[in-house]
């Protein structure tokens, strides 16, 4: 069963829809330029420009090689539940990037699949976050549990496959009143971290503990709030200044998870421009929640692409008007995982590839794209007669927020490559 990650997204999602209509009217023209622009890149002048290519390099031979998952026409909005089941292990052995930008991939210990595909694809990545660790309070002080989970095997092998850093992600689980306001807590958080980093070899962590702290209401109170940010900074220089286990020219990197804004009125426990402007050079990356839109209660798609717009509008400003050297830094949140609902009477969760499969061998459904939310839909109905709707990631869905992406000027940050499926990667 897929488990998705804690997110304050979710639990604020009445109030983000109450204001997501008008938020929508906002940047309803931007959105639909853009994707017009990504449909004639991608449809018209990148396939021009490589059959062009193709013609002048490879006109006096034959290659045989597999296809493309872009060159076999399935990247599409009228797909059938056949071609799905038919195409989706045919996962290409190139391991050529078609971006430029960051792309981190989340593994998680109970969607094991994950970790063989770090390894199948690892070059597609540029970072590998395994959500291995907690730091919690202990007493009066700190533990920083999750060593059981680290697998040093696995990591040999990915370094001896490809160039992707190891950046396993930190849950700060630690009451935050606590630790805020006591300096030798917040050294001793750091100093467990950055020991745990040298004494295994990775090239840092992700942290994520924004949304904790808005649940604890640390974000309400303003001299919290503004610890908060300094404790963020100070972990992201503290791992800035101690080197790389495996290159001593390169120093530890940092990422830090942030949610999207709840609303088009930027409110205290938001993370907004300004914590951005803060925090630049002191983190590496910022991996963005873009995902959890909808939830059993209020069923619907998983990451509507005018939200999309709407959230890096609201941390960026315009798309024609941003820092490129910031922008680089977010990395936008893509969902390898889908959501079953039940359509009366809520109900339903998270589903994997695995589940996917399933439910199109069962029910062989027809698929419905919403231009609206950029996502394929199906419909279908259990044994006892109850109607759900499922939305989960396809070629197009995921292509068009690759592009967005690109557009952005921005990277990627994908939860997680265990829920996927195989030819999903093929498109990175």
């Amino acid at each position: 069963m897929a488990r998705r990650r804690r997110s304050s997204a979710a639990e604020s999602l009445k109030r983000r829809n109450d204001g997501y209509e008008s938020l929508c009217q906002v940047v309803q023209q931007d959105s639909d330029r853009r994707l017009i622009t990504i449909f004639v890149i991608f449809f018209i002048v990148i396939p021009a420009v490589s059959i062009a290519v193709y013609k002048v390099k490879f006109a006096d031979r034959v290659i045989q090689t597999e296809s493309s998952i872009r060159q076999k026409g399935i990247v599409k909005t009228d797909i059938n539940f056949q071609e799905i089941l038919t195409e989706h292990s045919k996962a290409s052995e190139n391991s050529t990037r078609h971006y430029d930008y960051p792309v981190l991939a989340y593994i998680t210990p109970w969607n094991s699949k994950g970790y063989d595909m770090a390894k199948i694809f690892n070059s597609k990545f540029t970072h590998l976050s395994p959500v291995w660790y907690d730091l919690k309070s202990q007493g009066s002080g700190l533990v920083l549990e999750g060593r059981h989970n680290a697998d040093k095997g696995w990591i040999q092998e990915l370094r001896s496959r490809g160039n992707a850093l190891i950046l396993p992600r930190v849950v700060l689980e630690a009451i935050p009143g606590e630790m805020l306001n006591k300096k030798k807590l917040r050294e001793k958080a750091i100093s467990l971290i950055v020991t745990e980093c040298k004494e295994m070899e990775y090239n840092g962590i992700v942290l994520e503990s924004w949304s904790r702290w808005a649940a604890y209401g640390v974000l309400h109170d303003p001299d919290l709030r503004k610890m908060a940010l300094k404790f963020v900074k100070q972990l992201g220089d503290a791992l800035h200044s101690t080197s790389s286990p495996r290159n001593n020219q390169q120093h530890m990197q940092f990422m830090y998870v942030v949610g999207p804004p709840r609303s088009e009125k930027l409110q205290m426990y938001d993370f907004g421009p300004e914590d951005l402007q803060f925090l630049k050079d002191s983190v590496d990356g910022f991996s963005l929640m873009t995902y959890d839109f909808s939830n059993p209660q209020n069923p619907g798609p998983n990451a509507p692409v005018k939200w999309i717009d709407l959230t890096l509008k609201l941390l960026l400003g315009s798309s024609n008007n941003i820092d490129s050297n910031i922008a680089r830094k977010v990395l936008l949140g893509i969902n390898f995982y889908g959501n079953d609902f039940v359509i009366s009477g809520g109900g339903g969760g998270a589903i994997t590839g695995r589940d996917y499969l399933a439910l199109l061998q069962k029910h062989k459904p027809t698929f419905r794209w919403d231009k609206e939310s950029g996502e394929h839909l199906f419909m279908y109905r259990d044994d006892k007669n109850i109607k759900h709707a499922v939305f989960y990631p396809t070629l197009m869905s995921i292509l068009l927020r690759l592009e967005n992406a690109r557009l952005w000027g921005i990277g990627i940050s994908i939860w997680e490559i265990g829920q996927g499926l195989d030819y999903f990667f093929d498109l990175l």
